[in-house]
């Protein structure tokens, strides 16, 4: 389910719908839609939008992989890990290639599964989204094993954290450009969570403002000059 709450900053819309849906912060994702900065004249204001824990949201994780301290045996443990890095191991061979697969860390609502493949570059697909597709499944498939409440995250080849850290690069250069030429940028189509990575890392650039355009999973982030109407 998908609930949306409007508040002046992320923290006090993230409370309202913690409060309002009756939830702890980790059992429901976060995706920033709009984020306004206050000025003499016009207040700000930040719209968020909420999914509540369900298999068909499995891609939109809200945080980093964790730090290294996290990361634990790679061995699958119990039954649950077991059938989980099977089950990944025999959809990605019935692809028609070879991987192997392993535990990268663990957590409470969240565990990371690691791809090790000759075929890395085809599995993450263009701008991840076969990698993308390939953690909706597995998350579908920890479901149905009776674990809806957790966050199955697959990377390879350390793409998650490379694509991070790409974005945070092309916000600032787009936000340079921006300010530079006063004229709006439309950015590629991406997943909520890099969305809310270009929304977070603009937030606090006085003259930049940034809003979310477009419908479905992959939407796009507009990038603009707070002069323009």
């Amino acid at each position: 389910m998908t609930y949306e709450y409007e508040a002046k900053n992320e923290k006090e819309a993230i409370e309202m719908a913690s409060n309002d849906l009756g939830l702890e912060r980790n059992q429901f994702d976060v995706e920033i839609l709009e984020t306004q900065k206050g000025t003499l004249f016009k207040k700000g204001f930040v719209r968020i939008r909420v999914h509540t824990d369900s298999p068909e949201h499995a891609p939109e994780f809200d945080g980093k992989i964790p730090s290294t301290n996290t990361f634990s045996d790679p061995i699958p443990q119990g039954e649950f890990e077991n059938k989980l890095v099977e089950f990944v191991q025999t959809l990605i061979e019935k692809m028609g290639y070879s991987v192997k697969v392993s535990v990268i860390f663990r957590e409470e609502r969240k565990i990371g599964i690691k791809l090790d493949s000759e075929n890395s570059s085809i599995l993450i697909g263009r701008k991840g989204k076969n990698l993308d597709a390939l953690q909706l499944l597995a998350n579908v498939y920890a479901g149905r094993l009776g674990h809806e409440e957790i966050r199955v995250i697959l990377d390879t080849e350390n793409y998650r954290i490379r694509r991070e850290e790409l974005l945070v690069r092309l916000a600032y250069v787009t936000a340079d450009k921006v300010r530079s030429s006063h004229n709006s940028i439309l950015l590629e189509p991406m997943n909520p969570f890099e969305r809310r990575l270009i929304h977070t890392t603009l937030n606090d650039i006085p003259d930049i403002e940034t809003k979310s355009e477009g419908e479905g999973l992959y939407k796009q982030v507009r990038v603009l000059y707070k002069g323009i109407r």
